[in-house]
């Protein structure tokens, strides 16, 4: 039963000979910002975190808020709230102060820049 594991796709590595299976992140190619929770204060709170955060870095990225449980279960999240940024979970189980956002925002942004 996989009711609470990270979703992935398995896919062979691709030399035909081995039969080596990989697990691919099923959220890896997904972009901008997810908060994930049921609407509670926390993650309210944390989703105002988070928009402050992007408005105080000039950054228009799109929030969506994810309050399913079945699709906050895919990305392998037991405790909200969850921060998601492009499909990578950040931050769980806590509400993050909007300095600890841009901290983040901004790692994330030095990942990709490499």
């Amino acid at each position: 039963m996989r009711l609470f594991r990270k979703k992935t796709e398995t896919k062979n590595c691709g030399c035909g000979s081995c039969g080596l299976q990989i697990e691919e992140n099923r959220h890896a190619d997904e972009k901008g910002i997810k908060i994930l929770g049921s609407g509670c204060k926390k993650c309210v709170a944390l989703e105002k975190a988070v928009r402050e955060a992007l408005a105080e870095n000039g950054m228009e990225t799109t929030v969506e808020h994810i309050t399913d449980f079945s699709r906050i279960a895919s990305y392998g999240v037991m405790s909200t709230p969850a921060l998601v940024i492009d499909g990578e979970v950040v931050s769980y189980g806590k509400v993050l102060t909007k300095e600890e956002v841009q901290h983040i925002l901004n790692r994330k942004g030095q990942d990709t820049d490499e």
